[in-house]
This record gives C-alpha cells, sequence and structure tokens, in this order.
C-alpha cells in the first residue's frame, strides 16, 4: 500500500484562491492585500485541521467584511426612510454620479476653454424649477443652507422666531444650537402653541437680521393653536427666512399641509431653505432660494467655500431637476391597486412552492422629517414574524416592519422590477 497523503498538500495554493470569481470580486473592492491575508488565515486553519482544504474558500470569503454600504430592499413603507439613506436616486441621477466620477467639466466652459461657475447646470435647473426664486445656490445640506443664512445675515445680530418652531432636527441636533454656534442671538416669541404677529413686531429692532419661520416637518401640534403666515410676516419690513425643510419645489396636492418653495417665495419669503434628499427625491444637499442680493451674500460669504458641493452632488442634483420623475415621487404616488396586484403575485409565486404568505392592506408614510401625519394607502406580504432577522441579514437585505407578531413586506418603496428579487429572498429565507 502506498504512503497516505498529507491532508496539509491538498490546501489550496494563493494564486488558485485568488483567481476565484468570488475572492476576486472582493479584491477589487476591498484591496488584494486583504483577500490574501484572509486566504493565508483559511489555509493555516486548514494545515491545522480546523476546517477541511475544500473550505478554505468559504472561510475566506466569511472573514471578510460585507461590503459597504449595502444596497437594501426597502419594504418598510416608510418613503424617505432615515436609516436607509433617505430618497432613492433615479436612473438617470445614478448615470450622471458614474459620468461624474471621472474628469468634468463642472468648473469649465468647453466652448471657451476657460473657468466657468461651479455647478452651473445643477444651479441652471433649480432656478427653471423654481421661476419664483431670482437666484438659487446649492450647500451640502439643509442644515448647512440654514447657517449659512444665520452666519451671513445675523452673526452679531438677532434671529427673531416662534419658540413652537424650535425644533430638533434629529440625532440629537437641536436648531436653537444650530443658530447659536453662527454667532447669532436668538430672540424668541411667542409660545409652544401660539404666536401671533404682534409677538414678532414688538421683538424687532436695529439688531434684528431677520425673521426665521421653520416648518416643523417631523411633528404636529394641534389643538389651541396659532401661527403666522409667512405673508403677515413679509409686512414687518425685515428679511423674512423660511425653512421648508423637506424640500418640496412646488405644491403637491397629495400633500396639502407640506410648504413649497414657490408658494413661500410668492408669500413674500426673502429666502427659503430647504433639504435636497428628501421630497425632492435628488442627493443629499442644501438648497438656498430667494432675493438675489441675499443669496448673492450668502454665496460669496468664506463659509460658502467650507459648504460647497462636490462634482457627484451636483452632477445627480441636475438629473434629478431635469427629470420627470424621481423613485420617492413614483413611491408617493403609487396606485394602491397596482400595489395590492403585485402582492397577490407574489402571494401565488410563493404559494406554488408550498410557502403560505397573506396579503394585507397597509398604511406607509412619508418619513424623513417630512409631511408629518399624511397616511398612504398601501398593501403587503404578510409573513410569520421568524422571517424578519433572516431576510434582513440575506443577500440583499430585505426590510420590512413587525406588526402585531408578523412581519409585513410593503410594496410601496419597492420597484415593480425588484419584485422577483423580494420573491427569491423570501423563497430563500423559507428554505
Amino acid at each position: 500500500m502506498g504512503e497516505a497523503v498529507d491532508p496539509r498538500r491538498r490546501v489550496p495554493r494563493t494564486d488558485t484562491m485568488l483567481a476565484d470569481p468570488a475572492l476576486a470580486a472582493a479584491a477589487a473592492t476591498l484591496g488584494r492585500a486583504r483577500v490574501k491575508a484572509a486566504v493565508g488565515h483559511a489555509q493555516q486553519r486548514a494545515r491545522h485541521g480546523e476546517i477541511g482544504p475544500e473550505q478554505v474558500r468559504d472561510a475566506a470569503l466569511a472573514a471578510l467584511p460585507a461590503p459597504t454600504p449595502r444596497a437594501v430592499l426597502n419594504a418598510t413603507g416608510v418613503v424617505l426612510h432615515t436609516n436607509l439613506g433617505r430618497a432613492v436616486l433615479s436612473p438617470a441621477a445614478v448615470d450622471a454620479l458614474v459620468a461624474a466620477a471621472g474628469s468634468t467639466d463642472v468648473e469649465l466652459d468647453l466652448g471657451t476653454g476657460r473657468r466657468a461657475r461651479r455647478g452651473r447646470e445643477a444651479l441652471a435647473a433649480l432656478a427653471a424649477a423654481v421661476p419664483d426664486a431670482a437666484a438659487v445656490h446649492v450647500v451640502n445640506n439643509g442644515a448647512a443652507a440654514l447657517v449659512l443664512a444665520a452666519t451671513a445675515l445675523a452673526a452679531g445680530r438677532e434671529i427673531v422666531v416662534s419658540r413652537g418652531e424650535l425644533v430638533e432636527i434629529g440625532d440629537g441636533f437641536r436648531l436653537p444650537d444650530l443658530l447659536a454656534s453662527t454667532g447669532a442671538r436668538l430672540r424668541e416669541v411667542g409660545t409652544t402653541n401660539r404666536t401671533t404677529r404682534d409677538d414678532y413686531a414688538r421683538a424687532l429692532g436695529p439688531d434684528t437680521g431677520f425673521v426665521l419661520k421653520v416648518h416643523p416637518s417631523n411633528f404636529v401640534v394641534t389643538g389651541f393653536t396659532s401661527a403666522v403666515g409667512v405673508d403677515d410676516l413679509a409686512t414687518l419690513g425685515v428679511p423674512v427666512v423660511v425653512d421648508i425643510g423637506s424640500g418640496l419645489l412646488t405644491a403637491d396636492p397629495l400633500l396639502p399641509a407640506e410648504p413649497d418653495a414657490a408658494s413661500t417665495l410668492r408669500a413674500g419669503a426673502n429666502l427659503v431653505t430647504a433639504s435636497g434628499d428628501k421630497l425632492l427625491g435628488g442627493p443629499q444637499a442644501g438648497l438656498l432660494l430667494g432675493d438675489a442680493d441675499l443669496v448673492d451674500r450668502l454665496r460669496r460669504h468664506p463659509l460658502a467655500r467650507a459648504l460647497r458641493v462636490d462634482k457627484l452632488t451636483l452632477a445627480a442634483l441636475a438629473a434629478t431637476l431635469h427629470g420627470s420623475s424621481t423613485p420617492t415621487r413614483d413611491a408617493l404616488h403609487a396606485d394602491p391597486a397596482v400595489l395590492r396586484d403585485r402582492c397577490e403575485q407574489l402571494r401565488d409565486a410563493l404559494g406554488a412552492e408550498g410557502h403560505k404568505a397573506e396579503v394585507v392592506p397597509s398604511v406607509a408614510v412619508v418619513g424623513g422629517g417630512g409631511a408629518p401625519g399624511v397616511e398612504l394607502d398601501s398593501w403587503a406580504l404578510s409573513l410569520p414574524e421568524r422571517y424578519a432577522a433572516a431576510l434582513r441579514l440575506g443577500d440583499p437585505p430585505v426590510l420590512g416592519r413587525v406588526v402585531r407578531g408578523r412581519l409585513l413586506l410593503d410594496l410601496r418603496c419597492v420597484s415593480a422590477d425588484a419584485d422577483d428579487t423580494l420573491r427569491d429572498a423570501v423563497l430563500r429565507t423559507a428554505g
């Protein structure tokens, strides 16, 4: 009889492992050195008898971190889910991001060969979308837009604001702290639930930088309340800055209580600030729209340089504004009857494989600090709660919501062309 072959000789070679398609793909993302180290560790485990030689590949892959961020199927029914990055970019915006990843004409006029205004295409698109704005500017997020306005217009001076509008914008960041960091002083007027025009008028003085009106976009105050409209504030004789929050550029009948930039400017606001990654459905950005002299002061302020957006954001924003729709708008205006039909088709497909699911009515929401209290009729696939964790940890991860012991997969935010992916994910989980 021949001598037994040493199992260590069966451990696959490093170059063979690195040529494996899955490991090669990981090397393209994580770097060859990191993947090679994971392979080496798995080979040592095999040589010590901890795993079999045939398990080296899988052990190396398991030791590597998952790519981040990971694409997730949002079946929560929350259109602008903050933990999932809020707005889903349109295909046109994604294409623009890819194009902008290389060298671009972001600050170059190709016709003359000379330097041009940075992001002129995105700015022109924003101006065209809101003709009521005499001028526009873009910074890196909504909070930055308000900080720039406060710094340029009220540093060392007073900002008059209603107590009922001193909101917390999330993750512990509070509007009073944000504004105070600019060197401005807050002059609070009115009470939590009621503020009148006279409250503002009595607070005005030579130190007034501007009157600020903030849309409380993540909560609703009802009952014995009163607030002052932009049209009344515009009669006070000082600049009026309005933070509408969610980036709605023009009125949407679906969201009647949500202020939009065009209507706010027509009502008399001198400056409107908003976010680009909420109801606009674009990339994270802070939008400034209003009087030409005010916007020009902001654009020329030294802080504007620190808050400027990169070429990727400008490209995605321009594509978003040029496009006819966005995934955000499509999800908000999805037809419940169509959602129900898609749910029923998924239920039947799962049933054909021996897995029972139910189709149930659901209530979706806007999310992302926009349109609080607005409920959207929707439909969901209902599964046992035990599916929740397995789907969340799957590939791709699927996130639903658990209600009374059942996992609901609401299709409002899932594009129709992802239905097969969702079905396959459920089947893998079901085993």
